[in-house]
């Protein structure tokens, strides 16, 4: 699927106020990382005027107290400055983790509840992209470039005060610099902040591209094409590299510019300052004073250059976040929603519907489509391939709501239903099912949370998946691999069915639970899927005889229409869809 693409930041700087309320979360931490800095940079702008009172006072009282007590105010002031420095980086680094943890912690929950339209028009490596990369450029923003722009701003207006305060003339010279020194700064942050942000781009498309082989490394090696992805991967990286290239230029330029510039009027500055030492204008200990100040003036101005370039990058990132902070869920739980009765009798209707899927809109899914299903009754939708019944589950789901028509659980319209709920009413068993990187013990307790061990067993020997289970090297508590790359495909199934049968829900949805099974597993399955079935709605999406003879109710689907409907016996005495796709797919 393709990502959308992405929308220009309209204020990129701006764009990171939003993780004000991350911050604040944190008053304490952000409170003591203030008066920490505020330590420190006290400390810091001390220093000049320590080396000035040790020259000037200490040397040239020409006695050991004059110069021990001068040593001792440099020594109080550097420790000091070491103990605030520690103080400040403890405070804004943990401030840094807590809230790049909230920030992940919010997204992924965020993400995790959107509707089923985004995820299909946006590619999961993406996501996964901005949830560790772009995530991680906020760490270093919180966790760092905000305290060294902060301290770097402090300590630059700090050095310009002192400048003034030890030589207005020379600090009227040197103040001439420091406006040459930011425009490289001005004209140079529109470009950078470009570039940071088609950066990251190619960082995510390399990671989408990494995300999908890996995901699908079997298919991979079965068509030998290791060295086809290896290629498009090297070529996807090198694209990020170049892209990368660009923006550490355009950084490097604009940092070495600046340094140049500013250092330049400072050096005329001072050449005219030891002008002033030799004709007896000025101390000794006042110049240095001044060269000390003009040094973390020009420090810190050239960090923050640097500083700039770092908020222009993350600035980039936040703005992606942002963009998916932003997103809607297109499927949401009405403000009062209805509550289903207790118990459900799991009655289903189809009134009218139309769908069309967001990247299809040209092509309707289901088309005026009309479908009631009594309670505990049993249900075959059969078809050829993009008849609608995968769309039907979709639907009563609510991973879609229809452009037309309603669909009811009980009488009540699904749209005035919390979907959590109604999705707590419905049991699925997938054709493939999806297994997590997790023990089988906790993959079929996902069916119930809350279930013990023996539910969970009892579920297990009813799926008829107890034992193969046992034995494997831990039994229940085996971890089965990632999308249960342990098991076979029978295998799998079960386990989906285990997660089924303890879910106990009163309407179930079989994507033909037994397609993948062979035949000895499918009579092992087969009763299990009876009492699983038995005295709950079940709509079955059929491609087996079995499974379409122990229906109730057999409907035949096409072009998103149903176009017959009723026994196997009946509908293949009709003729026409059915009795060709019975003669092709079931009586084979």
């Amino acid at each position: 699927m393709n990502s959308p693409a992405p929308a220009p930041t309209k204020a990129p700087i701006g764009s990171l106020r939003a993780l004000w309320p991350f911050v604040r979360r944190h008053r304490g931490l952000f409170i003591a990382w203030l008066l920490a800095l505020a330590v420190s940079s006290s400390a810091s702008l001390s220093l000049p005027v320590a080396f000035r009172t040790m020259i000037d006072d200490g040397f040239k009282s020409g006695s050991a107290g004059g110069i021990d007590r001068a040593f001792l105010l440099l020594f109080g002031v550097a420790l000091l400055l070491a103990l605030g420095t520690a103080a400040r980086f403890f405070f804004v680094s943990l401030l840094g983790e807590r809230v790049v943890a909230d920030l992940r912690t919010k997204l992924y929950g965020h993400l995790i509840g959107l509707d089923a339209g985004f995820h299909d028009r946006t590619r999961s490596g993406e996501l996964v992209s901005r949830l560790t990369s772009d995530v991680e450029l906020i760490r270093n923003i919180v966790g760092s470039v905000m305290s060294i722009a902060l301290r770097s701003t402090i300590t630059a207006i700090g050095a310009l005060v002192m400048l003034f305060v030890t030589s207005p003339r020379l600090a009227a010279w040197a103040l001439v610099g420091i406006p040459v020194a930011v425009v490289p700064v001005i004209v140079g942050s529109r470009l950078i902040r470009r570039i940071a942000r088609s950066s990251q781009d190619r960082v995510a498309d390399a990671n989408a591209l990494a995300t999908e082989t890996l995901g699908a490394v079997r298919t991979v090696q079965a068509h030998a094409r290791e060295d086809y992805e290896r290629g498009r991967f090297a070529d996807a990286v090198a694209n990020t590299v170049s892209t990368a290239r660009k923006r550490i230029g355009a950084q490097s330029l604009m940092t070495g510019t600046t340094i140049t510039l500013f250092f330049g009027a400072i050096t005329l500055v001072l050449w005219s300052g030891a002008h002033d030492v030799i004709a007896g204008r000025m101390s000794a200990g006042t110049l240095i004073q001044f060269v000390l100040y003009a040094l973390f003036g020009g420090g810190s101005v050239a960090a923050l250059a640097e500083v700039w370039n770092e908020l222009q990058k993350a600035a980039g990132g936040m703005g992606r976040i942002n963009e998916l902070l932003e997103e809607s869920a297109g499927i949401v739980a009405p403000a009062q929603p209805r509550a289903l009765p207790r118990p459900i009798r799991g009655e289903i209707a189809f009134d009218d519907v139309t769908f069309h899927y967001p990247q299809r809109p040209d092509s309707a899914a289901l088309v005026e489509f009309s479908l009631r299903v009594r309670p505990g009754e049993t249900v075959a939708l059969v078809g050829p391939s993009g008849a609608g019944k995968s769309t039907v589950f979709s639907i009563l789901l609510r991973f879609h709501d229809p452009q037309s028509g309603t669909v009811s659980l009980d009488g009540i319209d699904l749209r005035e239903l919390d979907p959590t709920q109604l999705r707590d009413a419905i049991g699925l068993v997938p054709q493939s099912p999806t297994i997590f990187a997790a023990s089988a013990m906790d993959n079929i307790r996902y069916g119930r949370l809350d279930a013990s061990d023996a539910e969970v067993r009892k579920a297990a020997e009813s799926a008829e998946a107890d034992a193969f289970i046992d034995a494997l090297p831990q039994g229940f508590a085996s971890e089965l691999g990632e999308r249960g790359a342990r098991l076979s495909g029978g295998q799998q199934q079960r386990v989906a069915i285990a997660r089924a049968l303890l879910k106990d829900a009163p309407v179930l949805l079989l994507d033909e639970a037994t397609s993948a099974l062979d035949a000895q597993s499918e009579r092992a399955v087969q009763h299990a899927l009876e009492n699983l079935m038995d005295g709950r709605t079940t709509l079955v999406i059929a491609h087996r005889l079995a499974t379409v003879l122990k229906a109730d109710r057999i409907v035949v689907m096409d072009a998103g229409r149903i176009v017959a409907e009723g026994t196997h016996a009946q509908l293949l005495a009709q003729g026409g869809l059915y009795a060709d796709l019975a003669k092709l797919q079931f009586l084979d």
